[in-house]
Parts: C-alpha cells; structure tokens; sequence
C-alpha cells in the first residue's frame, strides 16, 4: 500500500512539475507535446471565423495580374550577376520568401519553392511569375532555412530535388521528418524552439524567434493545424545581426525582443496578403499577416535599422492589388520612423551587396 501510496505521489509531483516548467506556447496533451500557440497577449483569430472559397474566387478574378516589366531582372543577367558577386556577401530575392542569403563562405537559402504553385501536385495559388533560378542553378548552399510550413514556404517537392542534400538545415519544431525521409543527413537537420540558439560554424550563430503565426498542411479539416511550430530567425555574422521574420502579424511581444537583441541590422518581413475583405469585415487586417504599416511598426519595435519588404509580387494570396504592398511600404516608411530609402524593395533575380544594405 506504501509503495503504491509513493507511485501515485511521484507521479503527481513530476506531471505538476512539468507543467509548470512547459514553455506556454507548447500544449501537451497526454504528457506528451501535442501542439502550440502563439505568444501571451497577442491577437487571437475569431473563433466563428470560416474561410469561403466561393467568395475569395470572386474576388480574385477582380484583381489584375500587372506589374511593371522590371520587376523581374532577365535571366541572362541573373547568372552573370551571380557569377559577378560570387565571391561577395550578398543578398539575392528569388521570389516571395525565397532569397539567398551568402556571407562570406556560408550561403544560406530561405523557404525556397521552385515549383509553379503552391500547394500540393496542381492545387494551390500558381505563380504569376518564374523563378529566376531552377534547382540545378543555385549556387552551392551551405545551410537551408526553413521559418514554417505553409505551402508558400515549404515544399516537399523542393526539398526532395534539392540538389545539396549534405548542407545544414534549421527548421521549427516537428518538421524534421520532411527532411530526414528524403536524403538529408540526421546530424544536419536541426529542429528548433523559440529562443534555442546554435553555432553554425565559426562565423554564424542563429537564433529561433518567435513570431505570430500558425501552421498547416491539410486542406480540407483542421486535423494538423499548429501540430509543427513556426518562427523567425536571427543571424548573428561577424558583428552584424540579421533577422529573417517568419510570416507574420503585428504583436506586442516584439518590443521585448528588441530590447533583448536589438539593435539590428537587417530585417526581412512580409508586407503582403493582409487583406481579406469581404471575408473578414475588416480590410487590411489580418491576424497573422502584417499589412505594410504594421510590418515598419514591428520592426521599429525590434530596433531594425534597414527593412526589406517581402512576401508579395509573386502570387495572389489574398485581395489588396498586386503592386500596393511594395508602394504603401516605401510610401510609409518615413512616417514610421524610416528613411525611404531604409525601406527596401528587391526586383526579382536582383542581387545587393551586404555591405550596401547595411552601411
């Protein structure tokens, strides 16, 4: 009866103990790690919200797929730009959250998808651009960062094809298996919680952030929904800090986080898909989307000296005109404390120089 009386009292005192020490953006469910949520405090979704396809296909058709001819750089000078800055540090957009990212030796690639849709075989928003690169153009990356796994981030496909399986990946939590299962090296693949940190190699430390956002696979049902966890990435380069945002909406823990790590350099952050109206009964707001404002704002808050805007010009994702997230970010930016020129808009296949970004 003792023995039994002393199980009973272990096994109540580790569970509360547990509990007690689990991050509150984790939920367990059966003492095991089930899910997780946004930060305390922040924005929550309506609750009696239902997505209508009909609706947002009405709408879509509204909408004009014109952009000016150079917002796409040609291809010939995208390969002689690469060549050209091959042995620079520099940044280059591939299209909505796709960019590679190289300094010095190392060169990262971001939520990259190269195929012309999103979403699984032939479903999902298509492409109204190319990328400038295919699979087997990219020079050799060294270390695949991944922020989420909505189908504009993360495809399986990409992942499968791509042609350097022994670079370092660094994902959220529960998205491993993508990557282990198709060829990746397990001692390469490094998950992350929000604030873990890891040495890269001897030049580049990154940080996981959080950020306000969900996840999701499945397109009919809700039975995956934030079962993988999201996030932003600091990259901490020889004394410069750059920070990678995954999708995001406006929140109020991103003045903490700029007083923890702030300043910093360079930040990248969607400034498109925020307006669902007549979806929602709110235009230019969206729980988990940042409209251009917002984006400046949040990164005011993080203490970031220069912004590059993305997350727009490559596919319609929600109901604002194609070409008005990139003209109310540069527009606004003063406003927001910015200079106009701080607020950064990239052409797709455009290459910088890391030092005229962030001098």
């Amino acid at each position: 009866m003792l023995k039994y009386f002393l199980f009973i009292l272990t096994f109540f005192y580790f569970n509360t103990l547990g509990a007690m020490d689990k991050p509150y953006h984790h939920i367990y469910k059966n003492g095991k790690l089930f899910a997780f949520q946004n930060p305390e405090g922040g924005p929550k979704r309506n609750p009696n919200f239902k997505w209508n396809w009909k609706v947002f296909s009405e709408e879509k058709k509204k909408l004009k797929i014109n952009y000016p001819p150079e917002h796409v750089i040609d291809k010939k000078n995208v390969l002689e730009n690469l060549e050209k800055f091959k042995s620079d540090s520099y940044v280059m957009w591939l299209d909505h959250a796709s960019f590679i990212i190289k300094l010095g030796d190392t060169t990262i690639i971001t939520d990259p998808v190269f195929e012309k849709n999103y979403g699984p075989l032939w479903f999902g928003p298509k492409k109204y651009i190319d990328s400038p690169l295919t699979l087997k153009e990219l020079p050799e990356i060294n270390l695949f960062m991944l922020t989420h796994n909505h189908y504009d981030h993360m495809s399986i496909r990409t992942i499968k094809n791509f042609p350097n399986k022994n670079s370092k990946v660094v994902i959220p939590l529960k998205l491993g298996k993508y990557f282990t299962r198709n060829g990746y090296r397990k001692d390469n693949v490094k998950e992350m919680d929000w604030f873990d940190r890891v040495k890269i190699n001897d030049d580049i430390t990154i940080t996981m952030l959080p950020a306000q956002h969900w996840s999701k696979r499945w397109i009919w049902g809700d039975g995956d929904t934030d079962r993988s966890l999201w996030g932003s990435f600091l990259i901490e380069y020889n004394g410069k800090k750059i920070f990678f945002a995954c999708d995001t909406g406006p929140a109020p823990f991103y003045k903490s986080l700029g007083e923890k790590y702030g300043p910093i350099d360079l930040g990248f952050g969607n400034i498109g898909a925020y307006n669902f109206y007549p979806i929602i009964d709110v235009k230019d707001k969206s729980v988990f989307h940042a409209n251009p404002e917002e984006l400046l704002s949040l990164m005011k808050d993080l203490k970031v000296k220069k912004v590059v805007g993305m997350h727009w010009g490559t596919a319609i994702l929600s109901l604002e005109p194609i070409w008005e997230p990139p003209v109310r970010f540069k527009a606004k930016a003063e406003k927001a404390g910015y200079k106009k020129d701080d607020a950064i808009i990239f052409k797709i296949g455009e290459i910088k120089k890391l030092d005229d970004l962030i001098n």
